[in-house]
């Protein structure tokens, strides 16, 4: 049966792979708005029991649709060679073969199920794998396997005008120890900055994850939740100042009765989690590099939330954030909650700093949910997920035009980025300000990366680094979550394509003029002799 099935997706692969690289790559087209005057976002901040208008931003005026067009104020697309002039040609062609192969979703799923398999507990055959993946989707997605590669990669992406933002690769933890090698790293990652350019690494990654077990994550969570919903009759002796962490669109299912305190050796624990990150804070101060505090699912996302916020009021200062703090668009309580906090930290006289994503957790939030009998924390639609990112960027765009505070826009999403920049240049938001930070994967949206650095906006690209075997997780979720993105968005490898063809026509050209350069004196001197 297994060889039936193996045999099936084999020829499945083949199949797909090889009408792929058959298939034509037409004139790229971009759907995007027009371009229109910076309006000021509101926000609607209803009650979670409306849930027709929970969550919906609104502006006095609605764009006009979108319309098909070949260049914008924004992108331009058609001249490949401005686009992709800081890309060498071997490092073209390995992009556009990785990103075509990721595309085939059948190879997708034979290398997961590989990299899940026994196959990996055999030595041999572990290595075999460890090596493909190491000369595929590790080399496109992946920085480097410590801080001397990546700083390797960090200079380079400085030379075509991008930043790095590095994120070692490191995963949820259960224990002190490992929380405190996991810290040092952290340490270690921020004061590589210094042996690099200046202002090439525009932010670090924090997991707290890393530096918090996880289970005490879910035990404060748990607390903080309790807390809201019963302030005057829970007390947290424990709990630092922070800013707003839920409203009451939050999800509080996960806590559905009183937990107990913290013990002494929690409370304990939880001290060396907070000086953990105190450690980490104070050397992204004394390098000048400001950390981001990556998201997880809801479940531990109050405890995240908590000890970014307690950071933020430490160490956000003046006008630009040291912190950032993470909201993921796709949950429905994410817009009332980024403004929550904003105006708490406007009343605090703090700079709040954002980094606004879509959210990675879709598939086991909405499960967790349904089996509960509850309402799914995630928006009921792509488009309802897509206004809320839309809006949230809007709406900080237009706060820090004229105030404190920057914002981090990580996203593949063309529209968003065109949306945003746009908007931005209306604002007189420029790459000098530092108040925005377009942000994509390494590796991927490459076309729109190079567009917005090639229209003057700041671009990071997201570092993640580490040795092979302990960064396949990281190589999972990026498979699992983008496959379908690399299938339908192909405007790189068509950009990418096209710039290959228009190199190799220019190479074979210049082969040509050069050849009969050649001849031209040897035909001189015939006509002489004769």
């Amino acid at each position: 049966m297994a060889m039936t099935t193996n045999g099936s997706l084999s020829k499945k692969i083949i199949r797909t792979f090889t009408q792929r690289i058959n298939s034509s790559y037409p004139t790229t087209t971009l759907t995007a708005p027009r371009s229109r005057s910076a309006q000021r976002t509101t926000i609607n901040t209803t009650s979670a029991n409306n849930n027709n208008n929970n969550n919906i931003y609104t502006s006095p005026t609605q764009p006009p649709p979108a319309e098909t067009v070949t260049t914008n104020s924004i992108f331009d697309f058609d001249d490949t060679k401005g686009l992709f002039s800081s890309v060498t040609m071997g490092k073209l062609l390995r992009s556009a073969a990785n990103l075509n192969l990721a595309a085939v979703e059948p190879v997708v799923d034979m290398g997961t199920w590989v990299m899940r398999s026994r196959v990996m507990q055999v030595g041999v055959l572990r290595d075999i794998v460890l090596g493909v993946i190491k000369h595929t989707s590790y080399e496109h997605f992946v920085a480097g396997s410590d801080l001397e590669e990546t700083g390797r990669t960090v200079n380079k992406l400085w030379e075509s005008g991008l930043r790095g933002m590095l994120d070692y690769g490191l995963e949820h933890t259960t224990d002190n120890e490992s929380c405190d090698n996991n810290a040092l790293q952290f340490i270690k990652t921020v004061e590589s900055t210094q042996s690099l350019p200046p202002s090439s690494v525009s932010f670090v990654v924090v997991k707290i994850t890393a530096i918090c077990p996880i289970s005490l994550l879910k035990r404060v969570s748990d607390l903080l939740r309790w807390e809201y919903k019963n302030p005057t009759s829970t007390s947290l002796p424990w709990k630092l100042k922070t800013l707003p962490i839920f409203v009451e669109s939050s999800p509080f299912y996960h806590t559905l009765q009183q937990p107990s305190p913290l013990t002494p050796q929690e409370e304990h624990n939880l001290e060396l989690a907070h000086q953990r990150l105190v450690n980490i804070c104070n050397k992204s101060m004394e390098c000048n590099v400001p950390v981001v505090i990556d998201a997880e699912d809801t479940s531990i996302q109050p405890g995240i939330d908590y000890f970014t916020y307690s950071a933020a009021v430490m160490y956000n200062k003046g006008q630009k954030p040291m912190v950032y703090g993470t909201i993921q668009a796709y949950l429905k309580d994410a817009g009332e909650r980024l403004v929550e906090t904003k105006k708490a930290a406007d009343k605090m006289g703090l700079p709040v700093g954002f980094k606004l994503v879509r959210g990675a957790y879709m598939w086991s939030e909405s499960k967790l949910a349904s089996s509960l009998g509850v309402e799914s924390p995630i928006h009921n639609s792509i488009n309802e997920t897509h206004k809320c990112y839309n809006g949230c960027a809007s709406y900080v765009l237009d706060e820090v035009a004229n105030g404190p505070g920057g914002l981090i826009l990580a996203t593949h999403n063309l529209e968003s980025a065109e949306l945003a920049a746009q908007k931005a240049r209306d604002l007189g938001i420029g790459k000098d300000s530092e108040k925005l930070e377009f942000a994509s994967l390494y590796g991927m949206s490459e076309a729109m990366t190079f567009g917005l650095r090639n229209a003057g906006f700041g671009v990071s690209k997201y570092l993640p680094f580490g040795p092979v075997d302990q960064i396949m997780p990281y190589l999972l979720r990026r498979a699992e979550e983008n496959k379908g993105l690399l299938s339908s968005s192909n405007l790189d490898r068509q950009l990418m394509m096209k710039e290959l063809k228009r190199r190799m026509k220019a190479y074979v050209g210049q082969g040509l003029v050069e050849t009969e350069d050649q001849f031209k004196p040897q035909a001189s001197s015939v006509v002489k002799l004769n």
